[in-house]
């Protein structure tokens, strides 16, 4: 097989192993990270280097797979897009985790979400009380918004996304 469609290939497969992979294991792990988790990332990413080029550590299958990565992301979210059958097998929906000051545990233990970094959350939208939130979500690109107030309702939004893409930038 051609060096190059080889590259291409691999890199094919370890992109959409990575969105099985992502997919099974929930948005969470994607929506907070600590030193665990970035090692994770950094190790992840050294480990399927090798499967994307395999011994070719030229200049052009360095450029080569991450074009590959580049289009088949493209194309992949213009599908979802015009497709919902496949937004909603690569996507996942967003979850409720309070309404008007009830927490719902089950939701929290199936996302594994502890009730401190829901605290943590909380703070961040300058929240002190469970019972001020009138509705708290888990959106599906990982992050948690809050709608609080009694009267005066007020929307927050906590950025839990913001620790991956300064890694990433």
């Amino acid at each position: 097989m051609n060096l190059y469609l080889d590259i291409i290939f691999r890199t094919t497969a370890v992109y959409f192993f990575m969105i099985i992979a992502l997919r099974v294991f929930g948005k969470k792990e994607l929506s907070q990270l600590n030193s665990s988790d970035i090692i994770l990332i950094l190790l992840i990413s050294n480990s399927v280097q090798n499967a994307m080029v395999g011994s070719n550590n030229s200049l052009s299958g360095g450029l080569i797979a991450a074009t590959v990565l580049f289009l088949i992301n493209y194309i992949l979210k213009k599908a979802m897009f015009k497709f919902k059958f496949l937004k909603d097998l690569i996507q996942e929906k967003p979850e409720i985790l309070i309404h008007d000051g009830k927490i719902d545990f089950k939701i929290l233990s199936k996302l594994n979400i502890t009730s401190d970094e829901l605290r943590e959350a909380m703070r961040e939208h300058g929240i002190d009380h469970f019972s001020d939130v009138k509705l708290s979500m888990l959106e599906v690109d990982g992050n948690i918004s809050m709608i609080s107030g009694n009267g005066n309702l007020k929307q927050t939004h906590y950025k839990r996304l913001k620790k991956l893409k300064k890694i990433v930038e």
